[in-house]
């Protein structure tokens, strides 16, 4: 039931992006104006207003989350409560296009001011209604492909450290990912890292398929937490109405925490863990849980960036991050590092909607190149290697090279021939410890030694 829009001015008080307003309770035939989540209007004295959200209510005192900051807001600004959560514009007509943290467009193309618009920061999705994860993300990056495939309907984080190539990362799996609509959410991004993305989008001809909501650095804090309520609730609408599989991307899950905390410290209110406040996990998991598969409709995949202060994975936003998505990625020196990595939900696909060698080949090569770091640690400590140890730093060389590098792109099946090429030039048939069967039928019938000329060549 809409309310009416009175004017409030008994503004108590305006600390960082937080203002606190008493609000006369509602008797019992009109309830209060303000409700929780619910956006209002502060016009300032110059005429000029900006938009607030309230994130807090007690008895007579509203506290309201200020959008695009407090500067030139004094206690005689006047407040409406508008009756609604935020919305954004969620249409055909949203494809192509770049955001900013309010929804507004910033790309000086048409207005959609008389497009649909949907709220966001609603609750997720019935686990009754969720389908079991069945599909394959192919994303052309052989260490998630091959070694932790990317399942439809999964929520899994990248783990790095600043001065990682992760966004480079990030725009790859958006550029070859064989999904619907791509959805992309940046909190904290200076701008020539929005440039990056949106021109490698532009460059690649997929910008069509594409949604851009950013949060730049000079954009206020308190906007960053928009970003990926307004990401997924576009994401919904387009995997449950159109029935499309969406693929939503956002970094950096970090920057979005601190933005929290932020909010918190101005609210005076007592942090939990370095400063975060208790309800982090909580506050994670209410947006990565919206990852699923509806029944008879189409799923919403979230992968995001989760940098590491410190290279520190006790750190409390990955430390909780860790307990809600299914798995992660990490990111170091360049390359996705095969031990670290894990998707829980990779066995679902593996050998199912994949060649039927996946399974088998995926953990022989991750045997043999944990038996090539040994054998590297064995000769830097000087210690006699044998004929086998030899192989093994052979094959780590040229896994290294051929599968780890974030630069290296390949089809699933490409991926997996170059695997067995790989095991034939560095292994006899029986050394690989593999069923017969598998052997017979895709081993290379002549082994090829390293820089030999083949056909196959490309494919490295």
């Amino acid at each position: 039931m809409s309310q009416p829009l009175s004017h409030y001015r008994n503004i108590l008080s305006i600390v960082g992006g937080i203002v606190r307003v008493r609000v006369p309770q509602g008797d019992e035939n009109r309830a209060s104006p303000a409700r929780f989540r619910d956006l209002a209007s502060l016009r300032k004295a110059d005429g000029e207003t900006v938009l607030a959200q309230v994130i807090r209510i007690d008895d007579d005192v509203v506290s309201l989350q200020v959008f695009g900051g407090t500067a030139g807001l004094t206690t005689q600004a006047s407040i409406r409560f508008l009756g609604h959560p935020m919305r954004v514009i969620c249409s055909q007509n949203v494809l192509g296009r770049a955001f900013n943290s309010l929804g507004e467009p910033m790309d000086r193309g048409p207005a959609l001011g008389e497009d649909r618009r949907v709220d966001i920061g609603g609750p997720s999705v019935n686990p009754m209604r969720r389908v079991m994860p069945s599909r394959m993300i192919r994303t052309d990056v052989p260490m998630i492909d091959v070694f932790n495939t990317l399942v439809e309907s999964q929520k899994i984080p990248i783990f790095s450290v600043a001065g990682e190539p992760y966004n480079a990362l990030l725009a790859r799996i958006a550029i070859h990912a064989d999904a619907d609509v791509v959805v992309f959410g940046g909190m904290g991004l200076i701008f020539d890292d929005y440039h990056y993305f949106r021109q490698r989008f532009l460059d690649a001809g997929v910008f069509a398929h594409t949604v851009m909501f950013a949060n730049l650095a000079s954009d206020s804090v308190v906007e960053r937490l928009l970003v990926p309520d307004m990401a997924l609730a576009v994401a919904e609408r387009f995997a449950v109405e159109e029935g499309k599989r969406v693929l939503v991307l956002l970094t950096d899950m970090t920057a979005f925490a601190d933005a929290l905390k932020e909010v918190g410290i101005s609210m005076e209110r007592v942090p939990s863990n370095r400063g975060h406040m208790g309800d982090l996990y909580s506050q994670l998991a209410r947006r990565y849980e919206k990852a699923c598969d509806f029944h008879g409709a189409g799923s919403v995949t979230v992968l995001t960036v989760t940098t590491m202060p410190g290279d520190d994975i006790t750190h409390p936003v990955p430390d909780n991050t860790g307990y809600i998505t299914e798995g992660q990625f990490y990111l170091r020196d360049g390359r996705i590092d095969p031990f670290g990595s894990l998707s829980r939900l990779k066995q679902h696909v593996i050998g199912k909607s994949t060649r039927e060698d996946h399974g088998a080949l995926m953990n022989t090569m991750i045997r043999l190149y944990a038996g090539a770091r040994d054998a590297q640690q064995k000769r830097a400590m000087a210690f006699e290697l044998s004929r086998f140890d030899e192989k093994l730093l052979r094959f780590g060389e040229l896994f290294e090279t051929r599968f780890m590098d974030v630069s290296v792109s390949l089809p699933l099946e490409r991926a997996l021939d170059l695997a067995w090429k790989t095991l034939a030039e560095c292994f006899e048939p029986q050394e690989l410890l593999m069923r017969q069967q598998l052997i017979d039928k895709f081993f290379p019938g002549k082994q090829q030694q390293p820089g030999e000329e083949t056909p196959a060549d490309s494919m490295a």
